[in-house]
């Protein structure tokens, strides 16, 4: 099966027709798409062999994730990497059965900061993610079981922010405490992690204090319900300068691997409480 995939790897990198396969620059929006197009089929490809030389359980994994991370950006994005054989955050995950089990769920940020954490927990802990960019708190009431899961958790890290500034308050809160009761029913140990910031942009009608309002709405119901609170949002708020992409809501390597830091040291933390 592997030597079938290096045979069709080696043909399929001179597999598109005419000029495209000679790597030449689209001359107009048509041959753009079309270029678009050979590429993506040529990755597709390329990715489905891969997958059938995977073990059952890898393969499921990948199936969750084609179901889940969306045409449009992630799972093409997953594609190109899991071809090149690029670490990412959604990396299949064979837990080592002595240690415990750790959820990560959360937006693209917490998708930054996934490889992070894991490395800082090496050895220590099983850390997964969710299979996608989670976003709202309303697609999260729609997806915690696909999320969660047939598996034990003793940690689950989450946050909802970013993707509901423009979330009405009280519907913000009344989705994240359905979300939290969901959470708690785990058994898990659950921490609520605080939105980092966001930059002002009123074109798309982004404003910084959208984010401190519903952290502080976050916190009180977090700690109403026995939650831990990691509190990312005054942990980088003074580094933003350095770590944050400028007039960007996401961070530079370095950022990242700062808040992967920050993460794995909450949950050593709530790890070593149970």
């Amino acid at each position: 099966m592997k030597f079938s995939f290096l045979l069709l790897t080696a043909s399929l990198i001179t597999g598109l027709p005419g000029n495209l396969a000679r790597g030449a620059e689209p001359t107009n929006a048509a041959e753009a798409a079309a270029k678009k197009a050979a590429e993506d089929q040529r990755i597709d490809a390329l990715y489905q062999a891969k997958k059938a030389t995977l073990s059952p359980e890898r393969q499921a994994w990948e199936v969750v994730l084609e179901q889940n991370l969306g045409n449009g950006f992630y799972l093409p994005l997953h594609k190109r990497d899991f071809v090149k054989g690029v670490s990412t955050a959604w990396d299949f995950v064979a837990d080592e059965p002595s240690l415990p089990r750790v959820l990560l769920i959360g937006d693209s940020v917490s998708r930054g900061y996934t490889l992070a954490t894991r490395a800082a927990l090496a050895g220590k802990a099983n850390v997964h993610r969710a299979p996608e960019n989670c976003g709202p708190t309303a697609n999260g009431l729609k997806k915690l079981d696909v999320w969660l899961g047939a598996g034990k958790w003793d940690v689950i890290h989450f946050n909802f922010g970013i993707h509901d500034r423009a979330t009405p308050l009280a519907d913000y809160e009344a989705r994240l405490a359905q979300i939290i009761t969901r959470l708690q029913a785990t058994g898990a140990r659950v921490i609520w992690a605080s939105t980092t910031p966001i930059p002002r942009d009123d074109v798309k009608k982004q404003s910084p204090e959208s984010i401190v309002e519903r952290n502080a709405v976050a916190a009180r119901l977090a700690r109403a319900r026995g939650l831990a609170v990691n509190d990312l949002f005054s942990f980088i708020t003074p580094q933003l300068a350095t770590l944050q992409n400028p007039n960007d809501v996401h961070f530079s390597a370095k950022g990242y691997e700062a808040l992967g830091q920050e993460v794995a040291r909450a949950i050593a933390a709530a790890l070593g409480r149970k």
